[in-house]
């Protein structure tokens, strides 16, 4: 049977057209040849902008070794490699090796990003020599005939060359929302996509010429993604800053005056205060914890198109899930077809057969009912209405042979039928069977009347199975588990939608509710969300206002979705996630990409959200209770005049065992706790008291230390003695952060520990780090002041978990 639909090939420009001004485009119907691809090559005329999924190797270097703070510590590195000994320089060290960490972290995860976004990518088809093959966007040159179809997406500046019942949604670019039919001529702009009918267009604009492409550089050049974690962290160390300067000032004068007679003395202890009050480590762990959280999301098939998409996971309060593709395989079967009113069930078949062969983009029912019902007969189709998710209704006119002409429609029987008709009951009970109905009816208007669904005649229902995933139900439980809600969101009948989320053991789903009857108002929609969990009938316009609502209410909302239907939602949810399988549009607004096509994907991609927010919290504490302890003991230092406690290798110590290897081990632990708002609040109301704490006990031991020990050697017990109280209180802040306890963790404190104890025991140890414990009396009261200190900030923090609850 040969092509039917009614297509529009001429080559000139409508009136009604947009089409740019200039040369007028030639377009041929078998595209471009050959040669002519290979002179346009020649020339760069092709689609040359780059994939973005991720930052380049060289912005990665460069992000990472120049920081602000990267150039105080490598000053300062250069200078004590020249007035103090090796071990006063170790900081550097560790911060080359930091870095380098940080580099071969972020490049794993850019190669794990390029290779999915390859996998990933839109493929158009391409008109050439007068066959259609799928290419990659970067090889469309000036000239090429793209052919388009529903849910595919604009990918270069155009003018249309053929239109069937062509509809483009150019909401993206344009803000509304309403489909723009398009004819010969009219202008397509990148970024556009197809939300019924075919076509084809001319490629007019390519590369950076591109509108989309300009749009994106503009953005990308003015404008981030809101991460509350990265702005917290920005906050945090511009603060750190303002009260790091005047302090390292202050610090260098005292030591100076302090240390007249032992000018590189003061130098490594004015060094030794000014180092740990840079968070460096703070700032490489949220990257080193980012890039692995994408590695492993890459192993999963899952792409991560936006970083901060990883943090918003952590999130997520609300899942909304579209059913058909989500919750059931994209596939139907067709299970029964009933004759209403008399009709002849082999009549009603050779109709069937028709429309599924009047269509050259079926989508997945008519899909089924073309497997079902082949056409074998020679029926000519006049003209063809591509579905749309908002008509819900699909139809064609045919010539049939024998001089009958007719026009039929096969869509949602609740709306082609009108309130009260008797053949509803029978599909309601169908329904709550978790079947699909799908009503023939034969009308006598035009297909292209705004009226075409009204006074249709019905003559058959076509019943369609959907086939549930596997796995949804313990998706579903996993959320439920985790109080996450989930909302069932779909196109299809309220009382099917509910019938298939009972199957999967849904909470909630005895209770549907049909869109049509939903409140319009922001607040009201908002309250019937929050009370119930399945809604069908939901036009496109619908979801991305229940989106809306949701996030009016306080909720951090996640739009899973593969279809046309759900790119506005999916562009407005704080996480947009689409099928591998989905549609060009839906992957190109998506934030994550399931390229595995599987739902129970979701729960590893939120409980890696959660693991990389919830440890980048904890951790936090433990790099900011440092610099508040460092900034203390260098001001209380100023105020008392006396030497700085500390030589950098003490505090490289302690920084090392307290802070950097157990973070690098907490911040890739599990982590199942849902991310909470007010990152800085968090973090620092304990980092205050810790460091109050720690510093006041710390230099409790040194005054008393300094009392008590006299003679040549006193400064390096004195030293010891604080350094042991600042140790203790250090690991009990640690010990607290660690918490709950697992084998594991107590194994990383008591580790710790032991560190500390072998270098206090091996001679050599004692030497290399200065740390040599005089006496008996001295050592038991830095334990006992260390002790109190412990026990003052247990009861810090559990004060402030009841007067700043987070």
């Amino acid at each position: 049977m040969t092509q039917r639909a009614k297509i529009d090939t001429g080559g000139g420009r409508s009136e009604a057209g947009t089409a740019t001004t200039g040369p007028p485009v030639v377009h041929r119907p078998g595209g471009l040849t050959s040669a002519e691809v290979a002179e346009r090559v020649a020339r760069g005329e092709v689609n040359d902008v780059p994939v973005r999924s991720s930052r380049s190797t060289t912005e990665i270097v460069r992000a990472n070794v120049f920081t602000r703070f990267n150039a105080i510590i490598g000053v300062l590195w250069v200078i004590m490699l020249f007035v103090a000994p090796i071990q006063d320089s170790l900081f550097g060290f560790v911060i080359v090796a930091n870095t380098g960490i940080g580099i071969i972290q972020e490049l794993r995860a850019k190669k794990t990003l390029d290779g999915l976004a390859v996998i990933g990518e839109a493929k158009p088809t391409v008109r050439r020599d007068g066959v259609a093959a799928e290419l990659s966007t970067s090889e469309i040159v000036l000239g090429d005939l793209i052919e388009l179809g529903p849910g595919d997406k604009v990918v270069v500046d155009g003018e249309v060359a053929e239109a069937d019942s062509l509809e483009i949604d150019e909401s993206l670019l344009t803000g509304e929302a309403d489909p723009v039919v398009k004819k010969p001529g009219d202008r397509m702009m990148s970024g556009s996509f197809v939300v019924a009918g075919g076509g084809a267009f001319t490629a007019t604009k390519v590369g950076r010429e591109a509108y989309a492409a300009q749009l994106a550089e503009e953005a990308s050049r003015f404008t981030l993604v809101h991460s509350e974690l990265r702005t917290g962290i920005s906050t945090i160390l511009k603060y750190v800053t303002w009260m790091m300067v005047p302090t390292a000032i202050g610090l260098v004068i005292s030591q100076l005056v302090v240390k007249d007679d032992n000018f590189k003395d003061a130098i490594a202890r004015t060094v030794g205060g000014i180092v740990p009050m840079i968070p460096e480590g703070l700032v490489l762990l949220t990257s080193v914890a980012f890039a692995i959280g994408v590695i492993r999301l890459g192993r999963k098939q899952c792409l991560v198109q936006e970083l901060p998409a990883i943090e918003g996971l952590a999130r997520v309060d609300v899942v909304c899930l579209d059913k058909t593709g989500t919750l059931t395989e994209g596939g139907m079967d067709v299970t029964e077809v009933r004759a209403l009113n008399g009709s002849d069930e082999t009549y009603v078949r050779k109709v069937l057969g028709a429309l599924g062969e009047s269509d050259p983009r079926p989508n997945a029912s008519l899909r089924a009912i073309i497997d079902a019902y082949p056409d074998t007969v020679e029926w000519r189709c006049t003209e063809s209405l591509p579905f749309s998710s908002a008509r819900k209704y699909s139809g064609a006119s045919f010539s049939e042979g024998d001089g009958e002409d007719s026009t039929w429609l096969l869509g949602a029987p609740d709306v082609l039928l009108k309130a009260g008709d008797p053949t509803l009951p029978e599909i309601d009970h169908l329904n709550e069977q978790g079947l699909r109905v799908l009503l023939l009816a034969r009308t006598t208007r035009e297909l292209d009347s705004p009226e075409v669904a009204a006074d249709t005649r019905p003559t058959a229902l076509v019943v369609l199975e959907q086939r549930l995933r596997p796995d949804a139900p313990d998706t579903l439980a996993y959320f439920a588990d985790q109080n996450v809600a989930t909302k069932v969101i779909s196109g299809d009948n309220a009382v099917s939608v509910g019938a298939v989320a009972g199957k999967l053991n849904m909470p909630g789903a005895e209770n549907t509710v049909d869109a049509r009857h939903l409140p319009t108002a922001r607040e009201d929609m908002a309250k019937v969300l929050d009370e119930n969990a399945v809604f069908g009938r939901v036009t496109p316009q619908q979801k991305r206002d229940m989106v809306a609502a949701l996030q009016s209410h306080g909720h951090t909302v996640a739009m899973t979705g593969d279809g046309v239907n759900d790119v506005l939602a999916l562009k407005d949810a704080d996480i947009g996630v689409s099928m591998g399988s989905g549609s060009e549009a839906t992957r190109a607004v998506a934030q994550i990409v399931l390229l595995n096509n599987s739902f129970a994907t979701l729960p590893s991609v939120v409980a890696e959200g959660r693991r990389v927010i919830g440890n980048i919290t904890r951790v936090a504490t433990l790099f900011l209770t440092k610099t508040v302890y460092s900034v203390l003991l260098a001001i209380l230092v100023v105020v008392s005049q006396v030497e700085y406690p500390f030589l950098p290798r003490h505090l490289t110590l302690l920084s090392t065992l307290t802070i950097g290897i157990p973070a690098f081990f907490l911040a890739l632990a599990p982590n199942k706790e849902r991310a909470k708002p007010n990152f800085v609040r968090r973090v620092m109301r304990y980092a205050i008291p810790g460091g109050v704490v720690a510093a006041a006990a710390t230099f409790t031991t040194y005054v008393l230390a300094r009392h008590y020990y006299t003679g040549e050697d006193a400064l390096g017990a004195e030293t010891s003695a604080a350094t042991l109280t600042l140790f203790l209180v250090s690991m009990w802040v640690l010990a607290i952060i660690a918490r709950p306890y697992t084998w594991w963790r107590v194994a990383l404190v008591a580790a710790m520990g032991a560190a500390f104890l072998l270098v206090l025991a091996v001679p050599w140890l004692q030497e290399f780090f200065a740390l040599k414990l005089v006496g008996v009396t001295m050592p038991w009261t830095a334990v006992a002041i260390a002790a109190a200190g412990a026990a003052l900030l247990e009861l810090a923090w559990r004060w402030v978990d009841r007067r700043f609850p987070a």
